[in-house]
């Protein structure tokens, strides 16, 4: 894959070195000719001193036949209008930015361009170090919105059917492990007993969520 990363901080250098060590054609631009030396004598890629957002200057870079592209710099305008550029006039399919006000996330997110919500993300995952909450939380998406949790299951669930807790929890099931073997759950499956449960929910359904499948269903039963 050739790569072009749009600024050379300790993000950017980061994923250039993984990605050349990977065996990846990389290009990083920086406007700070003396960011580059984050990248180290062994980095194999190429360096391009100047605005990230500049045509001539992604050109430069490969832009025209990259694989892929990651906006990185400190400057969430600067991030999102070259991975704009990157993804509608030169054509690239595989765009990220880094953005730090959540806001703006949410509204990139709507146009297409996946974004990582550093500060956001950062934030909540120190919160759940320093004030533990009994959630058994094994993914969180990058803009802190959706995650995944195991739900333990009361004993009285178990023979119904995976539909059956979903619609009383309004939440998906994303996923069985069974026997130590993760598998897709079909709304017809049926809950076995020892099955470990993880669903999709958000912040404000989470605790609805636990709390119905920790306790028996008298309703639907």
């Amino acid at each position: 894959m050739h790569v072009v990363i749009m600024g050379c901080g300790r993000l950017g250098s980061t994923l250039a070195q993984k990605l050349d060590a990977q065996g990846h054609q990389v290009a990083v631009i920086d406007r700070d000719a003396e960011a580059f030396r984050r990248l180290g004598a062994d980095f194999g890629g190429v360096t391009v001193n100047g605005i990230g957002f500049d045509r001539g200057v992604l050109v430069a870079a490969g832009i025209e036949r990259a694989d892929a592209f990651a906006a990185v710099s400190s400057g969430d305008n600067s991030n999102i209008i070259s991975a704009r550029l990157a993804r509608e006039t030169f054509g690239v399919s595989r765009v990220v930015a880094r953005i730090y006000d959540s806001r703006r996330a949410q509204v990139y997110e709507r146009l297409g361009i996946p974004t990582i919500a550093t500060i956001r993300w950062a934030a909540d995952r120190m919160f759940r170090f320093l004030v533990p909450e009994d959630r058994y939380e094994v993914f969180r998406d990058p803009t802190s919105v959706v995650s995944i949790v195991e739900a333990p299951l009361h004993r009285d669930w178990i023979g119904r059917t995976v539909k059956s807790l979903e619609d009383r929890t309004g939440a998906r099931v994303a996923y069985l492990t069974r026997f130590g073997m993760g598998l897709l759950a079909q709304p017809s499956g049926v809950l076995q007993d020892g099955d470990q449960v993880f669903m999709l929910v958000t912040d404000e359904t989470v605790g609805k969520v636990l709390d119905i499948a920790e306790r028996a269903d008298k309703e639907g039963l």
